[in-house]
């Protein structure tokens, strides 16, 4: 047996996406978005409205960065998603963030963050509210790498965002090799 939800955005994970972006005046400002994800293979989209002031801010400056949320800095990450820059402008400070401007776009890497991905405006439909993404560099702070210097989940902490309980997860243990485990089966 099993039960209908209807036609929701639901799904697993949904990842919890940390817009930054600078305002016309210079000040960084940071917005949760958890519709989104990868579209190509240099391509990034996500769903947001025209009334957010980070739209705005993305219109103006064509670019943008996308940090992952992490376990540590939470409760700072639901807080930007839960105030609007419309109506609290030091919103990114209150959060506890710290802007470093990002070496390819015009648009701040949140340093409390470990994981970001730095992109230019390629498009935004006002009426769909599909905002896209050219990715032109993915950064990673040192100190969530291993002794390969590949990216260590465990140290960076991701969390999701689990639309059915509205509860952000901790991702976790490895269970397995992806391009590997499959090939048993054939």
């Amino acid at each position: 047996m099993r039960k209908n939800f209807g036609a929701k955005p639901y799904t697993y994970p949904q990842p919890v996406f940390i817009i930054g972006t600078y305002g016309e005046d210079g000040t960084p400002d940071a917005m949760n978005a958890a519709w989104g994800g990868i579209s190509e293979g240099n391509e990034l989209s996500m769903c947001i409205s025209a009334g957010h002031k980070t739209t705005k801010n993305i219109l103006d400056r064509k670019a943008f960065t996308v940090s992952m949320a992490d376990v540590p800095h939470m409760a700072a990450c639901d807080y930007v998603g839960i105030v609007s820059g419309n109506t609290v402008p030091d919103k990114f400070a209150k959060a506890g963030f710290h802007a470093v401007k990002s070496e390819f776009v015009d648009a701040p890497l949140i340093e409390e963050l470990a994981v970001a991905v730095e992109c230019r405006l390629k498009s935004y439909d006002e009426e769909t509210c599909r905002l896209v993404g050219e990715i032109v560099n993915v950064s990673v702070d040192e100190r969530m790498l291993d002794e390969n210097g590949r990216v260590d989940t465990a140290k960076v902490q991701p969390i999701t965002f689990d639309p059915f309980n509205n509860t952000y997860v901790a991702l976790g243990e490895i269970v397995g090799r992806a391009f590997a485990d499959g090939a048993a089966l054939k």
